[in-house]
């Protein structure tokens, strides 16, 4: 079955082809806008603008015509409105034109299993860390529980609001890890962790409140091995309640060399494996959307057009998981 996915939960509009065995195809445009952070209607506007070239771009790289089509997967949420609702529409008119089946999905449950499907991994924690969710995610009692999460901002939207807040262009967490290779010393910050939970916003003000007597090098690096070392943290606490010998990154952060560094490290002293799909499927991609739409339809999971309203706080808990 010759799946299309539609991502567009936040900057990036995406569209990508799955047959049930490989990927065909995938292609995407991410907003990157010359000042401040990410506007929702602005990215609204970019999606409805892109959304045409990369469907006709990504049916173009599969070797597919529309009518090759089977079936319509997109992300249900969670995410920004605007955002949702013109990838939902797109999905719809799709599923309306090609006379095919539409199923949306949830998109951090997205980014696990097309971790699963790249990696071989067979039921692992998830650190799923991106701009606007940080989780701990893991499979338990038929859908995927959350064993941790952020009680403020996402890692990401973290390092990108110290970044805009000290000139660095969006997106400022690859700078950031680039600046902090150059450091020479750690700096203390908060460590902030209650429970399983975490919490950044302490620690980016009073990274914001060193930026006139520390070098921004220093800064960049003690954010990182602060932040991380919370994430792996809690990451490792999850495996140890749960039992589980397997480790999945996940989500735009987890591109970071120092995350995978650090997480990878913690599962080898743990005598556990560690997984990470290689960049372009941590961050947003419709592949992703895809695989689990696939996977969601063989399971014999359907909807019908009145079931697909965008759900901005799709909890990754809601789903149940049969496949």
């Amino acid at each position: 079955m010759k799946t299309i996915g539609i991502e567009g939960t936040a900057h990036t509009f995406s569209v990508g082809i799955f047959d049930g065995e490989e990927i065909l195809a995938l292609r995407s445009h991410t907003l990157r806008p010359e000042k401040g952070g990410i506007h929702p209607r602005e990215a609204a506007d970019h999606h409805v603008e892109h959304s045409g070239e990369l469907i006709r771009g990504a049916l173009e790289d599969a070797g597919l015509s529309k009518d090759d089509v089977e079936l319509v997967a997109f992300s249900q949420g969670p995410g920004l409105g605007p955002c949702l609702r013109v990838a939902a529409t797109v999905a719809r008119a799709l599923s309306i034109n090609l006379n095919v089946p539409i199923i949306g999905v949830n998109h951090c449950i997205a980014h696990l299993e097309i971790g699963r499907f790249l990696t071989g991994a067979k039921d692992p924690v998830l650190l799923y860390a991106s701009g606007g969710n940080t989780q701990v995610i893991a499979l338990a009692g038929g859908r995927y529980r959350v064993f941790g999460e952020t009680m403020d901002i996402g890692v990401g939207n973290m390092l990108d609001k110290f970044a805009r807040e000290s000139g660095i262009p969006f997106p400022g967490g690859p700078e950031i890890e680039k600046m902090a290779k150059n450091a020479d010393r750690y700096i203390p910050l908060p460590y902030s962790i209650r429970g399983m939970d975490v919490s950044f916003s302490g620690l980016l003000t009073a990274a914001l409140h060193l930026r006139e007597k520390e070098s921004m090098e220093n800064i960049a690096y003690s954010i990182q091995e602060t932040a991380f070392a919370m994430l792996t943290e809690v990451t490792e606490r999850a495996m140890a309640h749960l039992g589980k010998d397997e480790v999945l990154l996940g989500g735009g952060v987890a591109c970071n060399r120092r995350l995978r560094e650090m997480v990878k490290t913690m599962a080898e002293e743990r005598g556990a494996r560690f997984y990470a799909p290689e960049c372009r499927y941590c961050v947003d991609n419709a592949a992703m959307i895809a695989v689990l739409g696939h996977r969601m339809y063989q399971a014999g999971i359907r909807q019908k057009i009145e079931d697909t309203a965008v759900n901005q706080r799709f909890r990754t808990d809601e789903v149940d998981v049969i496949w």
